[in-house]
C-alpha cells in the first residue's frame, strides 16, 4: 500500500453512515482536527444503533429517536456536516459525486459503505419476503410478524438466530433453517455451537440445519420453502439472514483494489494513499491470524473505524486490536473474541449447559478466541490474554492440553480442554 500523504488535510469526506463512518467523524474532532469534516450516506436517519434491529426486533422501540447515536442537534454542534440521504455516485480526481448533482472536494477520504443484505438468487419477489439491514428494513417485517404467522428464517448465524429468538419470546412458531451442518460454524468453536442449538430448541425454535434450499415460491397464499431432497416448510413470513455483501461499488468505480472488501493496509489506507477504508467493508492483514479478513462486528467496526481516523491525522498505528462481539439470545448473553479458524483445544472453566463459563481456544498453545457467558470480568481479562499474544507465532513444539490460568479466570475448577471442532473465520 503507498504511504500516506504527510500534509495536513482541512476537508475530511466520510462516506457512510453506519457505525464506523460515525465513529470516524466522531474521533476526529475527538482527536483535535478543526478542519471540515463531512458526513455523508444513503439512508434517511442519521446515524444509529444497528444490533437492536435484530436483538429487539418486535419490540416498539425500535424507532429512529430510541436508536439514534447522537441528538439532532450533537452533529451539528460538533461541526460534522451530516448529509443523509445522500448517494455518492463517483470518486474522480479528488471529488466526490453524489446523485443530487452536487460535489465534494476532500482532502482525505474514508470509506465506510458497510454492506447490503444478500438475497436468494431463486427466491421469487414477495411482499412477505424480508431482509434485516437498515432500519427502514424493520416496519414491514414487524408489521408481518404482528399478523401471528409461523416465521422461517433462512440463515443460522447470529442475526438469525437473534431474530428467531426475539420472534420466539414473542409467542410466534418459528423454524430456522441452515445450510451448514452446524449453525454458527462461523463465530464458535463445536461445544458451543451445541449450547446454542440446544438453547433454541429447548424454547420450541424448530432448527434444521444441512439444508440445501432450492426454490422459495408463493403456493396456496403461503410461502414454501423447498430443499434439495423434498423437504418442504411452509410460513407466512420469511426472514433472509444470509449474511451481507460488502458494498465496494463506489471502491471499485474509482479504481481501488478490492476483492471481498475494500482491501487495505494496518493504517486503513487503501490504493489510493488519500482513500482509507474501514468497518465492515475494509479487507484488512489481521496479525493474529497472519492473513487479511473482513470482519461484520458491531464492536470491531467502532474500534476499527476510531484508529482509521487516527491514521488519516498521521499517527501511523498499525491497527491490532482482537475482534469482538456480543449476542443475547433468550436472555442468555455470550461474548466472543478472536478468531477460531484454527483453534484446536477448548479449555472451560463453568457449566456450558447452564451458560456460566469462561472459554478459552487454543491453536497449538497459543490463544485464540475466547467466549463467556454471564462471567463478563473473565471476558475482560480472557480478551487481554488475546491482545497480548497479538501476532505471536504458533508453538512448533507438541501440543499439550490446556486448562485456564487461574491468574485469568476466577471461581470454579478449570475443566480439561476439549476439541474445539473445526469452526471457520469468525466474521
Amino acid at each position: 500500500m503507498p504511504e500516506t500523504p504527510r500534509t495536513t488535510p482541512r476537508t475530511i469526506v466520510v462516506v457512510g453512515t453506519g457505525i464506523a463512518g460515525a465513529t470516524a467523524a466522531l474521533t476526529l474532532r475527538e482527536e483535535g482536527f478543526d478542519g471540515r469534516v463531512v458526513l455523508v450516506g444513503e439512508e434517511p436517519h442519521p446515524p444509529y444503533r444497528r444490533p437492536p434491529l435484530s436483538k429487539d426486533l418486535v419490540k416498539r422501540a425500535l424507532t429512529p429517536e430510541r436508536l439514534r447515536l447522537k441528538p439532532p442537534t450533537a452533529w451539528q454542534e460538533l461541526g460534522i456536516e451530516l448529509r443523509t440521504g445522500t448517494k455518492v455516485t463517483g470518486i474522480v480526481g479528488g471529488v466526490l459525486e453524489c446523485a443530487d448533482g452536487s460535489r465534494l472536494p476532500y482532502d482525505r477520504l474514508l470509506l465506510a459503505t458497510g454492506g447490503r443484505a444478500r438475497t436468494l438468487p431463486y427466491a421469487a419477489e414477495d411482499d412477505h419476503v424480508h431482509t434485516l439491514r437498515r432500519l427502514g428494513d424493520v416496519p414491514a417485517l414487524r408489521a408481518d410478524l404482528e399478523s401471528g404467522g409461523p416465521l422461517l428464517v433462512v440463515g443460522a448465524g447470529l442475526l438469525g438466530l437473534e431474530a428467531a429468538a426475539s420472534a420466539r419470546a414473542a409467542g410466534l412458531d418459528v423454524t430456522v433453517l441452515e445450510a451448514a451442518a452446524e449453525p454458527l460454524r462461523r463465530v464458535l468453536p463445536a461445544r458451543l455451537r451445541h449450547a446454542v442449538l440446544d438453547l433454541h430448541r429447548a424454547h420450541g425454535t424448530q432448527v434444521h440445519t444441512g439444508v440445501a434450499l432450492t426454490g422459495l415460491t408463493r403456493r396456496d397464499g403461503v410461502l414454501v420453502a423447498t430443499a434439495r431432497d423434498g423437504r418442504s416448510w411452509h410460513a407466512h413470513t420469511v426472514l433472509v439472514a444470509a449474511g451481507l455483501r460488502p458494498d465496494v461499488e463506489l471502491a471499485a468505480r474509482a479504481g481501488l483494489d478490492v476483492d471481498d472488501g475494500i482491501l487495505v493496509d494496518a493504517l486503513g489506507t487503501t490504493s489510493d494513499p488519500r482513500v482509507f477504508a474501514a468497518g465492515d467493508v475494509a479487507r484488512y492483514p489481521d496479525p493474529h491470524l497472519g492473513r487479511r479478513v473482513r470482519v461484520e462486528q458491531w464492536n470491531h467496526a467502532q474500534q476499527h473505524a476510531a484508529a482509521i481516523a487516527r491514521n488519516m491525522l498521521g499517527a501511523g498505528t498499525p491497527f491490532t486490536a482482537v475482534p469482538w462481539s456480543w449476542t443475547e439470545q433468550y436472555g442468555v448473553m455470550l461474548q466472543i473474541a478472536g478468531h477460531f479458524t484454527d483453534a484446536d483445544s477448548l479449555a472451560v472453566q463453568g457449566d456450558i449447559a447452564d451458560f456460566d463459563f469462561a472459554a478459552l481456544a487454543t491453536a497449538d498453545g497459543r490463544p485464540v478466541g475466547a467466549v463467556a457467558a454471564g462471567r463478563p470480568h473473565d471476558f475482560r481479562s480472557l480478551r487481554t490474554v488475546l491482545d497480548r499474544h497479538a501476532g505471536t507465532p504458533p508453538r512448533t513444539a507438541a501440543h499439550t492440553p490446556t486448562v485456564l490460568p487461574h491468574a485469568v479466570l476466577t471461581g470454579g475448577r478449570p475443566e480439561a480442554a476439549g476439541t474445539a471442532g473445526p469452526p471457520t473465520a469468525a466474521g
